[in-house]
């Protein structure tokens, strides 16, 4: 059952990635050469809460810092600024005791050992955390694999004997094996067919209703957020621009960004439609824009948007969005 109960919550996080200078280019500043330390801004102040039982779809452009986010969400990554809490309590500041958070990455093999058989690789992680004795993991490893549609006789089997679809379900079987009550899914079918996709997403459905997860569903498919997730956040260039609920969202965007995201989704009431991406490229992270980051490729920019960056404000109950045009 849903609550309005905080599980996740981001406030004002920040992560800068930091490329420092070699030898040889400190050699090279030191005769004069114009060599400077690149910093990537990768997630700039972002703030938002998840609630108990709820699945929040994390979507945007390649590059705009979702799965950084969702790295900063599981205590992978530190924030530069902020924090993320979980439960109230500052998620990289858990120390030995880690919160109840996994991670379901984006590519189904190369985040599996290839040198771990498949039973090592989901019964490694309980055992040496103690919820499950050495004596019962077989057992432990097949209830699991059981329950995400998986064979147990593969169990003494190595990733690379497996499909695609299948690698995805040791992935999840992995994350599921030290009972979490969040789950951070990075592009989790990204790399799957469609139809392996579904049966994927399905899962993730069923997983949901019996074990009573909460998710933080990242991804750049629109379809897949909007059949998934309660709410959707949009991300730009390391900025959130809109969270609304995903009906809300789909019906009416609010937002420059998300009204070109959304104008451009495939449809079968659409016919002789001519595709028209937005205009100019997404800018470097290393030098985002001034003001609001999205104003270069906004068709209603205002000078305004060039030099002030837009508060995220609610615009209606449960709807937040971060444009001038709303004032």
């Amino acid at each position: 059952m849903r609550t309005t109960e905080p599980l996740l919550e981001f406030r004002g996080v920040s992560k800068r990635f930091v490329k420092r200078l070699d030898a040889i280019e400190k050699l090279a500043r030191a005769l004069g050469a114009k060599v400077a330390e690149h910093t990537v801004h990768a997630v700039d102040r972002v703030s938002f809460a998840v609630a108990q039982g709820e699945v929040v779809g994390l979507v945007g452009e390649s590059g705009c810092g979702k799965s950084t986010l969702g790295r900063l969400g599981c205590g992978l990554y530190e924030p530069s600024e902020g924090e993320a809490l979980y439960r109230g309590t500052s998620v990289a500041s858990a120390g030995g005791k880690r919160p109840p958070i996994q991670m379901i990455f984006q590519d189904p093999f190369a985040s599996l050992n290839p040198r771990m058989r498949v039973e090592e690789i989901v019964g490694e992680a309980p055992r040496v955390h103690g919820i499950v004795g050495k004596a019962d993991v077989a057992d432990y490893v097949a209830d699991l694999l059981v329950r995400v549609g998986l064979d147990p006789a593969y169990r003494r089997r190595y990733p690379h004997q497996f499909s695609g679809g299948q690698r995805a379900r040791i992935g999840i079987a992995r994350a599921l094996a030290v009972r979490p009550e969040f789950l951070v899914c990075d592009e989790a079918v990204a790399a799957l067919d469609v139809s392996i996709q579904a049966q994927v997403l399905n899962l993730f459905m069923d997983l949901r209703e019996s074990l009573g997860l909460t998710y933080l569903f990242i991804s750049h498919d629109l379809g897949v957020v909007r059949h998934l997730s309660n709410r959707v956040v949009v991300m730009y260039l390391g900025r959130v621009v809109e969270i609304a609920p995903t009906e809300g969202l789909f019906a009416q965007p609010n937002h420059p960004y998300t009204q070109a995201l959304l104008a451009e989704v495939p449809r079968l009431d659409r016919k002789r439609r001519t595709y028209v991406p937005i205009k100019g490229e997404i800018p470097s992270p290393l030098a985002p824009p001034s003001g609001c980051h999205f104003h270069p490729r906004c068709p209603h920019a205002m000078p305004r948007c060039s030099s002030e960056a837009p508060a995220l404000r609610e615009i209606a109950p449960g709807r937040w969005s971060a444009c001038h045009l709303n004032e």
